[in-house]
């Protein structure tokens, strides 16, 4: 992807360490956030259902953002790419805690999500271009352990801020990102190919899924968001259609957009972040109903994110043993009863909601890197980093529609929104049957953990 590297005296250790901590710092974005959510919309005197959008607008910039910092590496190098998402990444965090209105908090939590694609994605191509052998080997091992050891802290970080000292301490957390960021720079590789951006291709697809996710919220938002919605679906997709005729290789690839099993493995995936976002939405809002404070919240996630930290250590065995077809089927079929356990803990029994969140902990973390094996598997060699920010693309879109799903909770009732969601995932275990055998060298591990 990229040459050149930095002069930084730092070994693989300490690299690995702090790109991984990028990552995780780049979940607490949702993570520490969903504790604080009620807060918010309590401050700002919103509906419960429209704070979904706090959640929402950081998903799906998210996802798109993911596979554009992709191509912005191979144009421009890792290290301009990484700390131009990490500022963005930054500043985002500390616009949304100042910010003096809910629109400018939305605002802000947009340009959020614009910044932590980087994180995901870079850390693992840095670490690839700068070391191998053994050497990489392990500095991904660290990299995943941290990352999913320091998102797994964001409930419990947000709920201890939003308690100690307000929920703007906790929607800034992610900000600490600059500090990683300036230690790591110099080791971060540089150089690139000049290969142009799609920014138009990315721009496209980002309102056309803002416009599925404000129509499935319009039952509860109201007609405007529906007539918004509908047109934004209407005039968005036939737009994204003929704009891959155009632009056959531009931000959604033709060559990958006709690989099935590439669609089919994606789709499957999508609703893994779709059930974790619709729990994280879900889960904080029921408990704070129920009396709970923000740090008790975060004490009841806690155990479903330690339980990722584990899975995490066992996912590379898992999908050689079951294979990344199967692998996706049993994550989505996890994550399928972590949301309907999560509907009978909302209909009165809190001790429920915190198995849910174990258990769609263990799907995702199990998920997401068996949708990225799955992938290798099937591309062609040399397309595998296109295909992989395609099937990214439309995994993490399937987080701002789950917590959309979820946020119909105050019309439905959140028991009823949440069996609604669990349809995703059941669903998702019907599509994603195995799409073909394993090809040797395979890559079998994706961005490591719950990293939104």
């Amino acid at each position: 992807m990229t040459t050149g590297a930095g002069r930084s005296t730092l070994g693989p250790l300490p690299v690995a360490l702090l790109l991984g901590s990028l990552i995780g710092l780049s979940g607490m974005g949702s993570a520490a956030v969903a504790v604080a959510l009620p807060a918010v919309v309590d401050h700002f005197d919103v509906p419960a259902d429209r704070g979904v959008w706090v959640i929402s607008a950081y998903a799906i910039t998210l996802a798109v953002g993911t596979p554009l910092y992709g191509r912005a590496a191979d144009n421009a190098g890792i290290r301009t790419p990484f700390a131009v998402g990490i500022v963005l990444l930054s500043l985002g965090a500390l616009l949304a805690a100042a910010a003096p209105s809910y629109p400018a908090m939305i605002a802000a939590r947009l340009l959020q999500g614009t910044g932590a694609g980087a994180a995901p994605v870079l850390a693992l191509a840095a670490l690839r271009v700068l070391y191998d052998g053994r050497t990489r080997s392990a500095a991904l091992g660290h990299l995943a352990g941290t990352a999913v050891a320091v998102t797994a802290l964001g409930p419990v970080v947000g709920g201890f801020l939003t308690d100690a000292v307000g929920w703007r301490a906790a929607v800034a957390v992610p900000s600490f990102a600059l500090v990683a960021l300036a230690v790591v720079w110099r080791s971060l590789p540089t150089g690139g190919t000049g290969a142009r951006l799609d920014y138009a291709g990315a721009a496209l697809v980002a309102g056309t899924a803002a416009g599925l996710v404000l129509l499935v919220q319009s039952p509860s938002i109201g007609t405007a968001a529906a007539v918004a919605g509908a047109a934004l679906l209407a005039l968005g997709a036939p737009a994204v259609t003929t704009w891959v005729r155009r632009r056959p290789a531009g931000f959604l690839p033709r060559s990958v957009l006709a690989e099935p099993a590439v669609l089919r493995s994606a789709l499957g995936g999508a609703a893994l972040p779709a059930s974790w976002f619709g729990l994280l939405v879900a889960i904080p809002t029921v408990l704070a109903a129920a009396g709970w404070s923000p740090l008790e919240i975060g004490f009841a996630l806690l155990p479903g994110a330690l339980l990722g930290v584990v899975v995490s250590r066992r996912v590379g065995r898992t999908i050689d043993r079951f294979g990344a077809g199967r692998s996706i089927t049993l994550a989505a079929l996890t994550c399928f009863v972590a949301v309907l356990v999560g509907a009978l803990g909302a209909a009165g029994a809190p001790v429920l909601l915190m198995v849910a969140m174990a258990l769609v902990y263990a799907g995702f973390t199990l998920g997401q890197p068996a949708m990225s094996a799955a992938v290798a598997e099937v591309v062609p060699e040399g397309t595998e980093g296109v295909a992989l920010g395609m099937a990214t693309l439309v995994f993490f879109l399937g987080g701002g529609l789950g917590a959309a799903v979820a946020g119909l909770g105050s019309v439905l009732g959140h028991p009823w929104s949440l069996v609604l969601l669990s349809l995703l995932p059941l669903t998702a275990a019907v599509v994603s049957r195995a799409p073909g055998r394993r090809t040797p060298g395979a890559p079998c591990a994706g961005p490591p953990g719950p990293a939104a």
